[in-house]
C-alpha cells in the first residue's frame, strides 16, 4: 500500500513539474511573440505618421471621363474639448466607451461582457473597443482582424494612456474619427451636415454624429440608410439619459425634435444624384477605409452624353410645369438587357433652392433639390401606370389581348369598410370591349376586373418578381390603379422586362471595379432571370404600342406616338392628380418620369401624359436618335 501512494506522489508530481515547465514556456512564448510583434510600432505620440491616401475614382461607362474623385483630401475643422459642448462629449462618450474614464486603455468590464453576449448569441457582432483603441486603429493601423494587429493596437493604447491625459486622448479622437467621405472629425462633420461649429449643435445634432461613428457609410444621412440614422440617433439619447447625461424632458424634447440637414456640399457637376448612389454602394460594400486607401477604380454604367441631354429636358420641362403646379421631376433610362443604369436624374435641379421660397424641407417643399426622388419611394404612388402587371399576369394565365370584358359601372363590393365603385377617367362606359383597347385607352373599371380576374396576389407576386420591393402592405382591387407606392427605378426596371420580354437583370450602377493594380474585384455579369413567359410579354408589349388602339382616348399624334419607331408606352395619374408618370421602352432602353411635388401636394388636374408625357417623349426621341 506504501508502494502504491509513494508511487502516486511521484507521478503527480511528475505531472505538476511538467505542467509548469509548459505553462513558462507558453509564458516565454508569449512574451518573445508580443515583443516581436509589438516591436518597430510606431510612437503614439506622432500623430502625423499616415498611410499614403490613394483616392478612389469614379468614371462614366467608356472610362474616358473622370465624374467623381472620393477622399481625395481629408476635410476637418479641429475642435478644442474645452470649447466643445458637454451634451456632445456626453453623447459620444455614452455610446462609444461609457467607462472612458475609468480604463486605462483597455475596458475589461466590457471585453468580459463582449464575450459572453458572442458566446450567448453564436456571434462576434458585440464590441468592445475603446476609444483608445479606436484612435489607435484609425491612426496607425488598418482594420485587418487579425491577432497581430489587434497584439499591436493593445500595445500602442496602454502605452497612449500612460503618456497622455484622457482629455488630451479624447481631443485627439474627436478630430480624427471619420464621419463620411472625406470628412474627419465632429468639426467637420457639424459643418458638412449642419452648416454649424461645435458650439451650436443642439441635443439631438450631437446625438445624430454620435450615431453615425459607429458606421459612417451605412449612417451616411444623404444615403439610404436616413432612417436607421434616426433611430440610431434615438438609442444615442437613451443612451444619454440613462448614463445621467440628460433629463427625462431633455430626452424626450430631442427625441421628438425634426433633425434637418445641410444639404450636401459636392465636387462634381455631372450626374450628382447618380454619384450619390453609387458613392452609397461602395461605402455600405467597401467601407471608408478600403475606399481611402486602395486607389480603386470604378467604372459606372452612366452614359454621359444621355446624362447631359437628360438633365436639360428635366429642369425645361419642370420649369414649365410649374404652371401647372408640378415644381418637380425625375428621369431614369435603363438597358433592359443588362439593367444597367445609363441616365439618372433625382430633381429637376440638383443645385437649385428649395421652393416655395420660405418651406421647409421634409415638411412642405414642392421641390427639394437633394432628394433623389428616383430612389425614394415613399408618398409616389404609379396611378394607371401600374396596370400592366395585372394585364401580363392575364395574359401569362392564357388571357389574349382580344378577349371581351365589360366596361360598366360595377360595385366590386366592400373593400376597406365601403363600397368600391370605381369610374373611368372620362366618366364614361363601354360596355363590351376587348383587353387591348381597354388597357391602351387605360380604362378604369376593366383593368379592376382584369386583375381580380388574374388574382390581386398573383399580380402582386408578378410585380415582386419584376423587381418592385415597395408592395408590403394589404391591397384591395385599387391598387391596379396605383394604389401601392413604388420608385420610378424599379418601375423603369420592371417596364425593361416588358422590353426584353420576360428576363430580367436587376437594376446596377456598376460595370466593373478594379484595384490600383488594374485587377477587376467587381463586375457586372449577371445573367438575365426569366421571370415572365416570352408569349405574354409580347402580347403586352404589342398593346401598348398600339397607336391605333389608345387614339379614342390619346390622339392619333400623342407624346407616346415615334412615327417609324417601335416604342411601347404607358401613362399614370394618381387620384387627386399628385403624382404624373409616362413609362415606356424600345427594345433597347426603358425609360420613365415621373412628375408633381416633394410634399406630394396636388398638381394642376391635368393627365399624365400632359406633365411628364412631354419629357418623357423629349428624352425617348434623343435615345432613338442615339441608337437606342
Amino acid at each position: 500500500m506504501q508502494y502504491f501512494k509513494k508511487t502516486y506522489s511521484q507521478r503527480f508530481k511528475k505531472i505538476f513539474t511538467n505542467l509548469i515547465i509548459l505553462f513558462l514556456l507558453g509564458v516565454i512564448f508569449g512574451i518573445s511573440l508580443f515583443i516581436y510583434i509589438a516591436k518597430d510600432l510606431p510612437r503614439p505620440e506622432v500623430f502625423s505618421e499616415r498611410q499614403q491616401i490613394m483616392p478612389t475614382k469614379i468614371y462614366d461607362r467608356t472610362g474616358k471621363v473622370l465624374l467623381r474623385t472620393i477622399y481625395e483630401e481629408e476635410k476637418r475643422i479641429p475642435v478644442d474639448l474645452e470649447k466643445t459642448p458637454q451634451h456632445v462629449i456626453d453623447s459620444i462618450i455614452a455610446t462609444e466607451d461609457a467607462r472612458f474614464y475609468q480604463h486605462h486603455g483597455l475596458d475589461y468590464r466590457r471585453i468580459a461582457g463582449a464575450i459572453l453576449f458572442d458566446i450567448k448569441s453564436g456571434t462576434t457582432a458585440q464590441g468592445a473597443s475603446t476609444i483608445t483603441q479606436q484612435l489607435i486603429r484609425s491612426t496607425f493601423l488598418n482594420m485587418d482582424k487579425t491577432a497581430t494587429r489587434k497584439i499591436r493596437e493593445i500595445v500602442l493604447s496602454l502605452e497612449l494612456e500612460k503618456k497622455y491625459s484622457k482629455d488630451q486622448i479624447l481631443e485627439w479622437y474627436l478630430n480624427q474619427v471619420s464621419m463620411g467621405p472625406n470628412i474627419y472629425g465632429i468639426g467637420e462633420a457639424a459643418s458638412a451636415y449642419f452648416n454649424k461649429g461645435v458650439e451650436d449643435l443642439t441635443i439631438e445634432e450631437g446625438a445624430i454624429i454620435a450615431a453615425m461613428i459607429r458606421g459612417p457609410s451605412y449612417y451616411y444621412p444623404y444615403g439610404d440608410n436616413l432612417d436607421k440614422l434616426l433611430g440610431r440617433k434615438d438609442y444615442v439619447l437613451k443612451r444619454m439619459y440613462g448614463e445621467n447625461y440628460i433629463t427625462k424632458e431633455e430626452y424626450d424634447l430631442s427625441k421628438e425634435a425634426v433633425v434637418e440637414f445641410e444639404k450636401p456640399i459636392t465636387s462634381f457637376e455631372k450626374a450628382p444624384h447618380f454619384i450619390l448612389e453609387v458613392e452609397s454602394y461602395l461605402l455600405n460594400k467597401y467601407g471608408t477605409d478600403y475606399l481611402r486607401e486602395h486607389g480603386l477604380k470604378v467604372y459606372t454604367t452612366l452614359n454621359v452624353d444621355l446624362q447631359e441631354k437628360a438633365e436639360k429636358i428635366v429642369k425645361e420641362g419642370a420649369t414649365y410645369n410649374m404652371a401647372y403646379n408640378a415644381y418637380n421631376a425625375s428621369l431614369v433610362a435603363i438597358d433592359p438587357h443588362n439593367g444597367q443604369i445609363l441616365s439618372m436624374v433625382g430633381s429637376k435641379d440638383y443645385f437649385g433652392e428649395v421652393a416655395p421660397e420660405g418651406c421647409i424641407p421634409g415638411l412642405d417643399c414642392k421641390f427639394e433639390p437633394s432628394v433623389n426622388v428616383s430612389t425614394f419611394g415613399q408618398g409616389q404612388q404609379p396611378g394607371s401606370s401600374f396596370k400592366p402587371f395585372a394585364y401580363v399576369t392575364a395574359f401569362e394565365l392564357g388571357a389574349d389581348p382580344e378577349d371581351i370584358v365589360i366596361d360598366q359601372q360595377t360595385n366590386f363590393g366592400n373593400w376597406g369598410g365601403e363600397d368600391y365603385i370605381p369610374e373611368n377617367y372620362d366618366g364614361l362606359y363601354r360596355g363590351r370591349i376587348s383587353l387591348r383597347n381597354s388597357l391602351a385607352q387605360s380604362l378604369n373599371i376593366p383593368a379592376v376586373k382584369t386583375l381580380l380576374d388574374a388574382g390581386l396576389d398573383n399580380v402582386i407576386q408578378t410585380a415582386k418578381d419584376l423587381g418592385i420591393s415597395t408592395l408590403t402592405g394589404t391591397y384591395g382591387p385599387s391598387l391596379v390603379l396605383g394604389a401601392g407606392e413604388v420608385k420610378l427605378v424599379e418601375m423603369v426596371s420592371a417596364f425593361g422586362v416588358f422590353s426584353a420580354e420576360g428576363l430580367r437583370a436587376p437594376q446596377t450602377y456598376i460595370l466593373r471595379i478594379e484595384d490600383l493594380r488594374g485587377n477587376v474585384i467587381e463586375s457586372n455579369h449577371k445573367t438575365p432571370r426569366r421571370v415572365l413567359s416570352q408569349e405574354a410579354c409580347q402580347k403586352l408589349n404589342d398593346v401598348l404600342s398600339d397607336n391605333d388602339a389608345r387614339t379614342p382616348m390619346f390622339g392619333p399624334k400623342s407624346v407616346l406616338y415615334f412615327p417609324g419607331h417601335w416604342v411601347a408606352a404607358k401613362t399614370g395619374t394618381t387620384n387627386g392628380f399628385r403624382d404624373s408618370w409616362t413609362i415606356g421602352y424600345t427594345k433597347d432602353i426603358s425609360i420613365g418620369v415621373w412628375a408633381g411635388n416633394n410634399d406630394n401636394t396636388s398638381t394642376a388636374q391635368k393627365p399624365g401624359s400632359m406633365i411628364a408625357g412631354p419629357i418623357w417623349n423629349k428624352f425617348m426621341w434623343e435615345a432613338i436618335n442615339q441608337g437606342y
